[in-house]
């Protein structure tokens, strides 16, 4: 995102804008006059608009601020906020152009917080409810010079203790720690294990340990020959003609007992599940 200048761009100086001491009328008076200017195409006051409302931009960008995301970048977000309605504010409406820059501006900040701010999805609704939860813990850590509790919190934003246990729990889906994050320590030369080096990978003998337990029972039905070239076909993945050179037998008559062994197991199969 591009930032915006501090001082206008343009070739001519900006015109004489009501110094803070004059009236509240008078200044009314200079920013509808520039409004005007604005929506007929005059650059110049667009961009004496942008200064004149950067203050109200840096109010609401502070609003939002959290400990983990910088006011330069909210500041951004809530400039092209700014800018967006003084390019799309009507001054014949007769409103006033905060009413319009405001709720504009607002929406540009939850927008950039729901699309780009959150590392994991959360619905917007509670997205809202975490953002409104962190500024009144914020006001109530000054006015109480503790950590509010959740029952305080809920009274301060007329929730439910378990709303606001739900947002806070929420929050923490808000950043994002990378697995090859040092647990334990702060220095990045020590050698402490990473979040990746806790975190367990999948066992592919562990179907088959699960297989033997419940398979295990029925093959004792079998003799010992049988259980042998079961185990070299199948765990093996020996074939029938190798099998054949290993007991010194044919191909043939493996494949017999292959068959012959695997209808015994189907059939004990189906008399312990009868039993059972």
């Amino acid at each position: 995102m591009e930032h915006l200048n501090d001082s206008p761009v343009g070739a001519s100086a900006p015109r004489a804008y009501p110094a803070d001491q004059e009236s509240r009328a008078a200044r009314t008076r200079a920013d509808r006059a520039l409004l005007e200017r604005a929506h007929a195409g005059d650059q110049l006051a667009r961009e004496q608009l942008v200064q004149r409302f950067l203050p109200l931009a840096r109010q609401l960008a502070r609003r939002y601020q959290r400990q983990n995301e910088p006011l330069d970048d909210l500041m951004q977000v809530a400039s092209m906020g700014l800018v967006k309605a003084i390019d799309r504010f009507d001054p014949a409406r007769g409103t006033a152009f905060s009413t319009y820059a405001v709720p504009t501006i607002l929406g540009e900040l939850k927008r950039y917080f729901r699309d780009s701010g959150w590392a994991v999805h959360v619905p917007r609704g509670m997205q809202e409810r975490v953002m409104k939860l962190d500024q009144a813990s914020q006001e109530l850590h000054r006015k109480l010079g503790r950590s509010p509790s959740a029952t305080e919190l809920a009274d301060e934003l007329g929730l439910t203790s378990e709303e606001v246990l739900e947002a806070m729990e929420a929050a923490s889906a808000y950043d994002a720690i990378s697995l090859e994050e040092q647990r334990g320590s702060e220095s990045r030369d020590s050698q402490e294990p990473t979040y990746a080096d806790s975190l367990g990978t999948d066992e592919e003998r562990y179907e088959l340990v699960e297989y033997g337990a419940t398979i295990a029972p029925t093959m004792k039905a079998l003799s010992e020959r049988e259980r042998l070239i079961l185990h070299l076909r199948f765990v093996e993945d020996l074939t029938q003609s190798e099998i054949a050179d290993r007991i010194g037998v044919s191909q043939m008559h493996v494949s017999r007992l292959i068959r012959r062994a695997l209808a015994r197991l189907r059939a004990v199969a189906r008399e312990r599940e009868l039993e059972d």
